[in-house]
């Protein structure tokens, strides 16, 4: 499944009581630690700047539509991702140690585990269709010598 199918798919919502609220509390508490991220933060300053006002109502939208269905995310999060041409593994690592991190400390254990597997799903559907883009291997298969 793409990452715009997860975040449209309209499956409905998940249990763990996840609403609205609970959404914008853990994206702002995320976005909060970024900037001074001393490895995902160089690239979130470079894309975003001085946008962030625009970018977490996008985000927002997107884990409403991935958790609860409401399908009001639009975008590619595929070709935003693409427009970084030095995103790597490492930095996706990062994002999700992060994003694990701060969804622990904001949220109820099931509630934060599962945005964490669906965190997950995202990182590697991303991950895959970058390696994809740039004729690499996919990540965690060897190279071809």
């Amino acid at each position: 499944m793409t990452t715009e199918e997860t975040a449209g798919s309209g499956a409905g919502p998940p249990s763990a009581g996840i609403d609205e609220e609970m959404i914008e509390t853990l994206i702002r508490a995320f976005y909060a630690k970024v900037p001074a991220d001393p490895v995902i933060g160089p690239i979130f300053d470079r894309v975003i700047g001085d946008q962030w006002d625009e970018h977490l109502p996008k985000m927002f939208d997107f884990w409403s539509s991935v958790l609860l269905g409401t399908r009001r995310f639009r975008g590619s999060p595929m070709q935003a991702h693409l427009k970084i041409p030095e995103l790597s593994a490492a930095h996706f690592a990062r994002w999700l140690e992060l994003f694990r991190q701060t969804a622990r400390e904001a949220w109820p254990p099931q509630a934060a585990a599962l945005i964490i597997e669906r965190a997950e799903m995202i990182a590697e559907s991303l991950q895959l269709g970058l390696a994809v883009s740039r004729g690499l291997p996919p990540p965690g298969e060897p190279s071809q010598p």
